[in-house]
């Protein structure tokens, strides 16, 4: 009797220990899993919607197809006070650099003058080519000379040889009377800029990003006068331009 009351209490034991392991397998099935905290900024929404930053650009912002939007009135201003300095010349003479410097400042400009080593232009030089002899060459120049060519004379050439000029002009009108002259005698003359080396006067001027660009030719001083001017950038301080 003894043995049988232990077998009973034993399976009654079993029976207990399978009901709390049934339990608590189930009680972990039923445990929802834990999910991550992820960190959103407040203007990005509920929840579920995509995790990206804005980032602010200090590119300029474009239009569809690239071209740029209307700036705002401080960017305009960042733009106008844009400066680069351009220079021009070289001149000949103070007189011509003083004159030219005149007509930039009446059109708002503020020019500055300064001085530098350098080549000028001359004139426009007339010349023909000398006679391969002396003779030849002599005959010629009596001819030009009882023409009224008085100034005829023989000297270097621009290149390798001599030949016989005719002239230097700074005046367009000038240099062509000069060769209609000689061409009603027969002849056929040639043209070449000459340049002298000496000190040069350029003008310097800051341009602003909305100023016009200088054009040479609305200094040119006096009316028919060949000008032989150029606009580049200024050179670095202490170089020659």
């Amino acid at each position: 009797m003894t043995l049988l009351k232990l077998l009973v209490m034993l399976l009654a034991l079993a029976n207990v220990a399978y009901f709390l392991w049934q339990r608590d397998l189930r009680g972990s099935d039923a445990r929802p899993e834990a999910t991550p905290a992820t960190l959103r900024l407040a203007s990005e929404g509920p929840a579920g919607a995509s995790e990206r930053a804005t980032v602010k650009s200090d590119a300029p912002a474009r239009a569809p197809g690239g071209a740029p939007v209307a700036l705002s009135e401080d960017d305009r201003s960042l733009l106008t006070n844009v400066k680069r300095c351009v220079t021009v010349g070289p001149f000949a003479d103070v007189s011509q650099a003083a004159h030219a410097a005149s007509t930039l400042r009446a059109s708002g400009y503020d020019p500055r003058q300064r001085v530098a080593e350098g080549e000028v232009w001359a004139g426009v030089w007339v010349y023909l080519p000398l006679p391969a002899t002396r003779a030849a060459a002599d005959q010629l120049l009596a001819r030009l000379k009882s023409a009224g060519i008085e100034d005829a004379l023989e000297m270097p050439g621009p290149s390798e040889g001599s030949v016989v000029s005719l002239g230097l002009f700074s005046e367009t009108r000038r240099a062509e009377a000069r060769v209609a002259q000689v061409q009603a005698l027969g002849f056929n003359p040639a043209l070449a800029d000459r340049k002298r080396a000496g000190d040069v006067y350029w003008i310097d001027i800051d341009l602003k990003s909305t100023d016009a660009m200088v054009k040479p030719s609305d200094l040119a001083g006096e009316s028919g006068r060949i000008v032989r001017l150029e606009v580049k950038g200024c050179p670095a301080p202490g170089a020659s331009p």
